[in-house]
């Protein structure tokens, strides 16, 4: 009986281990990237309107006059640029209910913010971690409160981290390949960033060099002038936008803080040089209790994680610092004393460097062959940093006002919202830093790491948000329809005026005295007076138009009274929205 041989093919060869996980990364990336999101965005659940005044509503303002709604009057406050309200506008075109636009904005922010996880994956990789190392990694370090807490308020520090990580890849990239594209990418972001906040000027003023030893040098000195010209053209196009901005909002205008900056650097001579060099470094300790405790960043591997790096790691180091230094000596010298805590240990202007030296501090306690010595190196910066700010600031750490918003992660360390403890914020941070090394001791060092980073940080949100917001619509800031011209009296407080701007959203706040006599202008509803303690409403305006009635209110603690005209309503010939 003859037999039959059937010849089968021969089954395909299982498709390498590290093959999946290519194809997976992207997924991965992804599916953080919207995790990243819809934790922002849970946090930020609670929040219906501006509360960090006048600065959100500056922004929110701005980007209202931008999607060509009303503007207001914003004179003698901080010029706030058009970079992040430009960011804003698409806000503006699905709602003009105040709530409504808060809320898209608080998405936005959460999708800006968000971005920091595949950024930061690609920032781990080139601190010379594994892809799988460098997932939760970047993943832990994405979620700091640097970025997330402020996320949840319509500022340009929702923003900027984001910005600062790009620049920095792309400007490495250029370092190390000299490509055209890299030079014009990080120049575009570097330009976007000028126009966001004045801490991006500092980096527009550096565009990228010619790279050392590039693998083609024509190309490398290609790039260099592309992206020269990129950043020439970029920055005179946002100064050109901002000074539309100015002159629309700022009609009397604005806070000067530069006249400021120059008088210390200039008429103070060597002492005042000299003052604000030590302001300056008494701003860096908030960035060092925050990235030894939770990155490990060392001062002497915030961007060096080999022990003698290539050319283009020194680039990349020298860029990274001079962006650390130079904004806290320029914040040193800008910024006025406002008998706060914060003008000695302030950190939320070096935040947005905060998610990379996080992950340079990580990276160097991972792949360092002596991590007890890094980890010592990190201590004594800790230290020295924090004896720094005891020594400048003494006594008024304890005299002047704590703002808590100046120190989210380090009352998350001390657990004391009131009070700056530095001992206390050192131990904390010393604590976590031990943690992580013992996790460098057990098996797959990096997840844990990036887990405990990850777990840390949603402990320190879920403090400094609480467990459970409630989401409440506010009450109308005014009585009687969205309609008619509304003013404010020249005497009333400044603060009264600024929370009336976003939440009047269909015109501008006008001006007016209610002391001349004269009735308001034809098509104006309602009048907003002061109202002193102790006096009653109806006696706040005394010549008001017969039939107005007056409504009291009080906010930050000031009293106010805003007369309506009940006749008032959605009159022809009337902006109403």
């Amino acid at each position: 009986m003859a037999s039959t041989i059937v010849l089968r093919p021969a089954a395909p060869p299982a498709p390498p281990r590290d093959g999946r996980w290519r194809r997976a990364l992207p997924w991965l990336l992804v599916s953080g990237f919207l995790a990243q999101v819809g934790v922002r965005t849970w946090f930020a659940r609670g929040r219906t309107g501006p509360a960090a005044n006048p600065d959100e509503t500056g922004y929110l303002v701005a980007a209202r006059w931008l999607a060509g709604g009303p503007g207001g009057d914003l004179s003698g406050h901080t010029f706030y640029q058009g970079g992040y309200p430009l960011l804003l506008t698409p806000a503006y075109w699905f709602s003009h209910d105040p709530v409504t636009v808060y809320t898209i904005v608080m998405v936005i922010n959460a999708v800006a913010g968000a971005a920091l996880f595949p950024l930061g994956y690609a920032a781990a990789r080139r601190f010379g971690l594994g892809p799988r190392a460098a997932l939760p990694v970047s993943f832990g370090a994405a979620s700091l409160p640097a970025s997330a807490f402020f996320g949840a308020f319509a500022l340009t520090d929702a923003v900027l981290p984001a910005l600062v990580l790009g620049w920095l890849l792309a400007l490495d990239r250029f370092a190390r390949r000299g490509g055209l594209p890299d030079a014009v990418a990080a120049s575009l972001v570097v330009a976007y960033a000028s126009a966001v906040h004045t801490r991006g000027d500092g980096a527009a003023r550096r565009p990228p060099r010619r790279p050392p030893r590039p693998p083609r040098p024509a190309q490398g000195a290609r790039g260099t002038l592309a992206g020269l010209a990129v950043t020439v053209a970029g920055y005179a196009l946002g100064a050109a936008g901002n000074a539309r901005l100015r002159a629309a909002l700022y009609p009397d205008g604005a806070l000067d803080l530069g006249e400021l900056l120059v008088d210390r650097l200039t008429f103070g001579g060597r002492a005042g040089v000299g003052a604000v060099g030590r302001g300056g470094a008494a701003l860096v300790p908030d960035r060092v209790h925050v990235g030894p405790g939770r990155g490990g960043a060392d001062g002497r591997d915030a961007a060096l994680v080999r022990h003698r790096p290539p050319a283009a790691e020194r680039v990349m180091a020298g860029a990274l610092l001079a962006t650390v230094c130079g904004v806290a000596y320029a914040a040193s010298a800008a910024l006025p004393d406002e008998h706060r805590v914060g003008n000695f240990a302030y950190g939320r202007y070096l935040a947005c460097t905060a998610v990379v030296l996080a992950l340079a501090g990580t990276a160097a306690i991972l792949r360092s062959r002596s991590r007890i010595r890094a980890a010592a190196g990190a201590l004594v910066l800790l230290a020295g940093t924090g004896s720094w700010v005891a020594a400048y600031a003494g006594e008024r750490l304890r005299t002047h006002a704590f703002i808590g918003f100046d120190f989210p992660e380090v009352m998350f360390l001390t657990r004391d919202r009131a009070a700056l403890d530095l001992p206390e914020a050192s131990l904390a941070a010393a604590g976590l830093l031990t943690g992580l090394l013992v996790l460098t001791r057990l098996p797959r060092p990096a997840v844990l790491a990036g887990l405990a980073l990850a777990g840390t940080n949603l402990a320190a949100l879920v403090f400094l948000f609480g467990p459970s917001p409630e989401r409440v619509r506010p009450a109308p800031v005014l009585p009687g329809p969205a309609a008619g011209g509304v003013v404010a009296d020249r005497s009333l407080h400044w603060a009264i005026k600024v929370r009336l701007r976003y939440p009047v959203w269909w015109t501008g706040v006008g001006s007016f005295d209610v002391r001349s006599g004269r009735p308001p202008a034809p098509g104006v509803c309602t009048v907003v007076v002061p109202r002193p303690d102790g006096t009653a409403p109806a006696a706040t305006w005394p010549a008001h138009p017969a039939g107005w009635r007056p409504y009291p209110g009080a906010a930050y603690g000031i009293g106010w009274t805003s007369w309506h005209d009940p006749s008032c309503g959605r009159r022809p010939g009337l902006r109403s929205g």
